[in-house]
């Protein structure tokens, strides 16, 4: 099984594609300094296997390589920051 996370900079959203289907989406707002989480979506199929926890940890890794700060409006990236703060957050 692939999986692949790619940022898709026209639709504003990073994606996350099983075998080639996408399977998760992170909605972002990218300002100058920053990116603003709004949205997690996962598709029914793949609801369940971690994956929305595999993306999310990939768009903070990649802000982070970005030095941009994060406003974790989704609540989905909120509670996951939370709880892996001072984790693979580091």
């Amino acid at each position: 099984m692939t999986t692949t996370i790619s940022n898709n900079e026209a639709a504003n959203r990073y994606e996350l594609h099983v075998d080639g289907e996408l399977a998760a989406v992170a909605g972002y707002t990218l300002q100058t300094n920053s990116i603003a989480l709004v949205h997690t979506k996962v598709e029914p199929e793949f609801a369940g296997t971690g994956r929305a926890k595999q993306l999310i940890a990939e768009v903070l890794a990649d802000a982070r390589r970005r030095d941009l700060e994060v406003l974790p409006y989704c609540p989905f990236v909120a509670s996951f920051i939370g709880k892996n703060a001072g984790t693979c957050l580091d």
